[in-house]
């Protein structure tokens, strides 16, 4: 009876807890599920060698008894644990990286005449499905690599995965980044060797047209390995794949065979020298530095527009940085290892200066300042009307910031269509006022590389000033205010490249200004003349023009009084232009040229110019932002009203609209003039 009644008591207290407890034993079940769990630094115990970067930028150390579910965990496969590395399309990221990661850094760093050596075995399940197929970097991971940890930081050997849209088999290759001569690191590029498959250079005509697949490509889900051995100098790669022939190379790493110009690749001329990037190798290459082994999922595949960059930015899908959408759609990285290991020399010291110069660095706040330095040299206009006297330690997200590129930082100047301006002007700036003044006789010169990312897309054809912006200028104090330099851009839409040319304003005689006008000089592509006969009819687009995101260089120097101006542009003619500033040529009705009773005569513009010009004025440079692109209405002046789309002066519709101008300067300088080369 004791037993009976035992009984029945303890299956009424089984019931209770059945039915009001279960939550409560639910929870109890998943957190013996946790503890049972293997986490990534059971299944591969040498994290004590690495520090863990993930998909959100942070450093989270050593990983031994860590996993983040979004980004570093276990997986089983019915066979064994594998260690997920995982990371989307768009984040925040490490150092000065466009690029998110969820990869392994090495805690020490060694000499390049040691001995290390890095073994995996791996398989890669996701890649990005968007991105630009013209664009190299496009569907693409790097699941291994070494890196410098000293002077420019650039990598030595990085191991890609590239798998194009549709296609079942990918692309393993390998690439070699120079460590560039120099101080400037701009100029560095990737030489790519492929293992199955093609190498990083093979890209599509189109942003949707893809090469053929690779007979010899790997899959996703496939299983392949790698061993990277460095000794003496020497890198020796190996890579492992069933039903793979096994691949190996080896290459150099104390001396180059990239020291001159004529001993770059063909690849690399095809590939990078287009953008710009056209260094030379320092002749030891990276024996002076140390160097660290990194592995995990380097996602290749950014959101930046390949405007910005044609090899590194991808223009792919990121939701604006929504993590879980990105992973909802596939647009993310991913690439599972079961095993590795890594050996190091005795002698490899700490690589904590490396980790302390990247960590945070992409949340930190780079001012223009820190990238062009002259900037106490100038005050600015921004494009809502903002006066800023102090330009150092100062940024404006809407209108004056600094952005990396993929190669390097620049500087942005950003106005919309319509905002609030200075007293006498009809468009909107965000641009520098130098402080300094001074007359033709006295000179002075301004300096700029830059490259314009775009032009307002509204306007009206028939207009002059629609669709451009001026980038540089010369500006007068004094009199009536006149400009006697400015350089403009300008893009008709629909056409991929854009006119630079450069404008003289004449200094008009008399008391009334009404009647200027100015003298357009083509550099590449048109003068600002050249204009349609409808508002939505262009002209042909230029052959020899600039395309938006397209580097070039110009020089204003004024030296006794005559203005001498160089434009330099990788693959154009370099043109030069010379004017007197205090001398006119335009003192009479018949000193008109045909450009200007063409353009300007027709709206009474039609003034002469005072005989010495500029002479005795004080005039200042100005560079930045002028958006010559307004609302104004054509029929007020058909020059410079070019009837844009304005949203009634809201700025953040007309950029999300394209009613702006954009243009970044990575270089600039400005101060006394310099006798002319003759």
């Amino acid at each position: 009876m004791k037993n009976s009644t035992s009984l029945s008591i303890f299956l009424i207290f089984c019931v209770f807890i059945l039915s009001f407890g279960c939550n409560d034993a639910t929870k109890l079940v998943d957190k013996t599920a946790i503890q049972t769990t293997a986490l990534p630094s059971d299944v591969m115990p040498f994290f004590n060698h690495f520090k863990l970067i993930l998909g959100d930028g942070s450093n989270v150390g050593f990983p031994i008894n860590f996993e983040n579910k979004d980004f570093f965990y276990t997986k089983n496969d019915g066979k064994q644990n594998w260690i997920v590395y995982k990371t989307p399309n768009g984040g925040n990221t490490h150092g000065t990286s466009s690029n998110t990661r969820t990869e392994l850094a090495q805690s020490k760093k060694w000499s390049a005449m040691s001995e290390a050596k890095l073994n995996a075995t791996c398989k890669v399940m996701n890649v990005s499905p968007t991105g630009d197929a013209r664009v190299a970097a496009s569907y693409s991971m790097v699941i291994g690599q070494i890196h410098s940890a000293d002077g420019h930081e650039n990598e030595p050997f990085k191991l890609f995965y590239k798998k194009f849209p549709g296609h079942k088999k990918g692309s393993v290759f390998w690439n070699y980044e120079i460590n560039t001569a120099g101080d400037d690191n701009s100029g560095r590029w990737d030489y790519s060797y492929p293992v199955w498959g093609y190498d990083f250079s093979v890209i599509g005509k189109t942003p949707t047209d893809f090469p053929a697949e690779p007979a010899d490509g790997i899959e996703l889900g496939e299983e392949l390995s790698y061993e990277v051995h460095v000794k003496d100098g020497i890198m020796y790669l190996k890579f492992m794949s069933e039903g793979h022939e096994t691949k190996t190379f080896t290459k150099n790493l104390i001396k180059s065979e990239y020291t001159t110009k004529a001993d770059m690749p063909e690849q690399v001329k095809k590939l990078f020298v287009p953008i710009g990037q056209d260094g030379v190798e320092r002749a030891n290459a990276y024996a002076e530095e140390g160097l660290f082994f990194k592995l995990g999922s380097y996602n290749q595949t950014n959101g930046k527009d390949p405007i910005v960059n044609k090899v590194w930015c991808a223009g792919a899908e990121t939701h604006d940085g929504d993590l879980q959408k990105q992973y909802a759609d596939g647009n993310y990285a991913e690439v599972w290892f079961k095993e590795s290991t890594v050996t190091i020399p005795d002698d490899a010291i700490s690589n904590e200066g490396y980790f302390t110069a990247n960590d945070g660095l992409s949340k930190k706040v780079v001012y223009p300042n820190e990238v062009i330095p002259f900037m106490d040299k100038f005050k600015m206009l921004m494009g809502d009307g903002t006066s800023v006297d102090d330009l150092t330690e100062f940024e404006n997200k809407d209108f004056f910031y600094t952005v990396i590129d993929g190669t390097m930082r620049w500087v942005v100047y950003k106005t919309p269509n319509s905002g609030v301006t200075s007293k006498n002007s009809s468009n909107t700036r965000t641009e520098l006022h130098e402080k300094r003044e001074w007359t033709p006789e006295q000179g002075g010169k301004l300096t700029g590389s830059c490259k314009v990312m775009h032009v307002s897309t509204s306007g009206d054809g028939r207009v002059a000033a629609s669709y451009s912006t001026v980038i540089g200028q010369i500006h007068s104090g004094e009199g009536h205010e006149n400009e006697p330099c400015k350089i403009f851009y300008k893009k008709f839409p629909g056409h991929t490249k854009g006119s630079v040319f450069w404008n003289y304003e004449i200094n008009t005689a008399g008391d009334d200004n009404s009647g200027r006008w100015d003298y357009s000089y083509p550099v590449w592509g048109y003068d600002m003349s050249v204009i349609g006969t409808s508002p939505t009819d262009f002209p042909e687009e230029p052959a020899d023009g600039i395309e938006l995101g397209e580097e070039f260089s110009y020089e204003i120097n004024v030296h006794e009084g005559i203005m001498y101006l160089t434009f330099t542009s990788q693959g154009h003619e370099t043109k030069t232009f010379t004017k007197n500033l205090i001398q006119s040529e335009y003192t009479t009705k018949a000193d008109i040229p045909e450009q200007t009773k063409n353009l300007f005569v027709p709206i009474g513009q039609d003034g002469v110019e005072r005989k010495n010009a500029y002479a005795g004025e004080l005039n200042y440079f100005k560079q930045g932002a002028y958006n010559q692109t307004n609302g104004k209405a054509p029929e007020k002046n058909i020059v410079w009203c070019a009837g844009a789309e304005t949203h009634g002066g809201d700025i953040a519709k007309q950029y999300a609209t394209g009613n702006y101008t954009e243009v970044w300067f990575k270089e600039a300088t400005v101060g006394m003039s310099s006798a002319p080369k003759k």
